[in-house]
């Protein structure tokens, strides 16, 4: 059998994948406004103090690696990115850990499907991309997840902060008030926040290194909150008291939105993937009917054209329901 149309089949699989995660990513705009805030936050930054505190905390964090993180590393791409995706899920979780699960993952995967009668070089190469997959989108599940209560818990550590403002207390002590006082993640974050300070790092500079970690735009607008007070004066239990208002009401718009799209989501979710339900059950109830998807040109060109027709919809739907605040 001719290895180009197995090789045309799968680069088909990609550009339809490439075209759903381009969809469901959503737009620029966090990027772009994180860009922003983070220009403004390092105006009030001293340079040569955060670099020797970063410098320091680096250096302690290498020697916690093992070798096979160093190991998993080289392997990977882009190491320090993923490894910060794996902070943001609050799990205990390393680089080996996850190279390990991939690497498993995408070997049962490939003998499952050799021994149910797909080319050996399909198989591995699906099993490749499922165990790249799938790990990828449990990480990205446990980090919204993980966001999503640290966004509904915040507006209260906030409010946590304006008492005890009011009541007189120094910014640094509220601080470690809410890291107590909060539940988690946001009393971890805090917490982190804290421990930093302890160790020489000024309260921006833990701030801004929390911030680049969640990545969430409410966090960003607390950290500027205070860098503007500094710099401006006034009152800051008053500020941050209306960010907290503020951080609600774009909560409370948030669930609106979801509600008034879940039903265009749904329908979404529906269509995109019942051919490939049906495909599935047909491909275990008959396999030698929906074979030749894998040995006849002819049918793969078609499936081929089927799934970028497939996923142009999906793209479509997606941006459709997708708002921004």
């Amino acid at each position: 059998m001719s290895i180009l149309p197995l090789i045309i089949f799968f680069l088909g699989m990609l550009g339809f994948l490439a075209l759903v995660y381009l969809a469901f990513a959503g737009p620029n705009v966090q990027k772009a406004q994180a860009k922003r805030l983070g220009a403004l936050r390092r105006r009030h930054s001293a340079s040569t103090s955060q670099i020797a505190a970063e410098t320091q905390l680096n250096r302690i964090l290498a020697k916690r690696n093992t070798k096979m993180d160093n190991l998993a590393g080289r392997f990977l791409p882009r190491p320090e990115m993923l490894r910060t995706r794996l902070e943001q899920t609050g799990m205990s979780w390393t680089l080996s850990q996850y190279m390990m699960v991939s690497v498993a993952i995408s070997i049962l995967i490939g003998v499952f499907l050799f021994f149910k009668g797909m080319p050996i070089l399909l198989g591995l190469l699906v099993g490749s991309f499922v165990g790249l997959a799938v790990p990828h989108m449990i990480v990205g599940f446990l980090i919204k997840r993980r966001v999503n209560k640290f966004t509904v818990k915040f507006p209260d550590a906030i409010e946590l902060l304006v008492r005890g403002l009011r009541s007189g207390l120094p910014i640094s002590e509220t601080l470690s008030v809410v890291a107590t006082e909060v539940p988690d993640p946001v009393g971890a974050e805090f917490t982190g926040v804290v421990d930093k300070m302890k160790i020489g790092k000024t309260m921006d500079e833990a701030l801004e290194g929390t911030a680049k970690r969640l990545g969430t735009p409410e966090f960003n607008f607390f950290c500027i909150t205070l860098a503007i007070q500094r710099e401006t004066g006034g009152n800051l239990a008053e500020t941050l008291s209306n960010l907290a208002n503020v951080l609600r009401q774009r909560s409370q718009m948030k669930l609106k939105i979801k509600a008034m799209s879940a039903e265009s989501k749904a329908s979404a979710y529906i269509v995109g993937s019942l051919p490939f339900i049906v495909f599935a059950m047909i491909m275990t109830i008959n396999p030698g009917y929906m074979g030749g998807f894998f040995v006849d040109e002819r049918l793969m060109i078609t499936g081929l054209g089927g799934l970028v027709w497939m996923g142009i919809g999906v793209f479509i739907m997606a941006k459709m329901v997708n708002f921004e605040i």
